[in-house]
């Protein structure tokens, strides 16, 4: 045991296990984020030849090699089963914890063992796992069983997209923290390998298990990120027969991933707009108040001009979402609520209703600034509201950094292209003062 990475309020003991290879970009960060509360980190590599298995050595992780038999379950089995601690976490390389949600998880754990009924039923946990983009951004939020009991009745199964079989009696589900994975955006995609290796395993699978939903799906969800037609036919293909085989057939889960394929790759083509709404409704029927679905739909409504639908329906899921209430099935609004303020601004532009219009944009504003096709009307409604151009730079100074020059002709260029001229001059002025000063 690390002595130092031990806090003053710990009383579970915390296994760090993962799985890795080629990882010398992530490995630092994937154990350093955990050593404050890790009571031990296991790292067993599956044939790295590269300075991963020496960085991990040299931050202190217990390494252990394990031969790769192209079996995701039997590399974490064996990893676990190097574990000495009262509780385990599986994390990846390209996962990581804030310091905050790493204290969270502890207390969490603490609270776990200092209840009696937890302690005897609670075996795992369902928490929320965030995917990023190369920014940093959320792209969208899917709940795991990562942290668990160190109890021998607990293994994974499955070559890919390993799981646990455990009743849901033992699962305690807490949004309290949060682990973020960088393992989907475009660098990650590109530099890791991490598709073509699933493609290849999950076909293989298939070649044994033809009739399995489960693994034509996985892999449609892999075959979507490469960019020649005949990946995308087929992903297509399967993720149709998921939609088609029944609810009784295909996890539910993995329903809404095609779904949203085809919500995603319709709702921009204004030849698949009917067909979008139709799937929109359909996938409704099946996953009531989900917002991501709503979102879509709401989409198509504002395509559609029918803005007072997409408002009702927006706001409706605004408030659900605020009061805590149900949402439904929710990975990528969840994740972005920007989504939705977008939206909701379209709809109140069609409306004609100009402060919730101003209001929506400022919010979408916050999370996405450099969006020039946002930023524009978003000046013109302002100015058209009556605002001087003093109030416009000062709400401009709650979304852009007005002492940045770059920030400041962001906006210049915004304004001249709504017509704002004489608000785009006088902040070019500002940004050429700053610049010879």
């Amino acid at each position: 045991m690390n002595d130092n990475t031990m806090t003053n309020k710990q009383s579970v003991r915390l296994s760090q296990c993962m799985i890795v290879k080629n990882e010398e970009k992530n490995i630092e960060r994937a154990l350093l984020w955990a050593r404050p509360i890790a009571y031990e980190q296991i790292v067993v590599d599956t044939g790295s030849t590269d300075n991963t298995v020496e960085i991990a050595s040299m931050l202190g992780a217990k390494v252990f090699h394990f031969k790769w038999i192209n079996n995701f379950s039997a590399a974490r089995n064996f990893s676990i089963e190097q574990a000495t601690g009262d509780w385990i976490i599986i994390s990846d390389a390209d996962e990581y914890m804030m310091p905050e949600d790493a204290v969270k998880l502890i207390d969490f754990l603490n609270r776990m063992e200092a209840d009696p009924d937890k302690q005897k039923n609670c075996l795992v946990v369902n928490s929320p796992s965030i995917n990023v983009d190369d920014e940093g951004k959320a792209m969208s939020v899917r709940n795991n069983l990562r942290v668990f009991r160190n109890n021998s009745a607990l293994r994974f199964v499955g070559n890919i997209h390993e799981r646990f079989i455990v009743d849901e009696s033992n699962v305690v589900w807490t949004d309290e923290f949060n682990v973020v994975h960088t393992g989907y955006s475009d660098t990650s995609i590109e530099e890791s390998g991490k598709i073509e290796r699933n493609i290849e395993m999950l076909r293989e699978a298939i070649a044994l298990k033809p009739n399995d939903m489960a693994l034509k799906v996985y892999l449609a969800d892999n075959l979507k990120f490469l960019d020649d037609e005949e990946s995308q036919v087929e992903a297509e293909m399967y993720f149709t027969e998921a939609i088609n085989s029944g609810a009784e057939k295909v996890f539910y889960k993995l329903r809404i991933k095609a779904y949203v394929y085809f919500l995603n790759k319709y709702v921009n083509n204004t030849e698949k707009r009917n067909k979008c709404e139709e799937l929109c409704n359909r996938a409704l029927e099946e996953f009531p108040n989900s917002l991501d679905f709503e979102y879509f739909l709401a989409s198509i409504l504002n395509y559609k001009e029918k803005y007072q639908e997409a408002w009702d329906l927006l706001k409706a899921g605004e408030l659900r979402m605020e009061a805590g209430e149900n949402i439904g099935v929710s990975n990528h609004v969840q994740a972005d609520p920007s989504m939705l303020f977008g939206q909701l601004m379209l709809a109140a532009q069609g409306l004609g209703n100009i402060d919730e219009s101003i209001k929506y944009a400022t919010l979408f504003l916050k999370s996405n600034k450099y969006q020039p096709d946002i930023l524009s009307p978003y000046i013109f409604s302002m100015q058209n509201r009556g605002d001087t151009s003093e109030e416009i730079f000062t709400v401009l100074g709650s979304i852009y950094n007005l002492s940045c020059p770059n920030d400041l002709m962001f906006i210049a260029r915004a304004a001249r292209d709504c017509g704002a001229v004489e608000f785009g001059k006088m902040i070019v002025a500002i940004a050429e003062e700053m610049l010879s000063s």
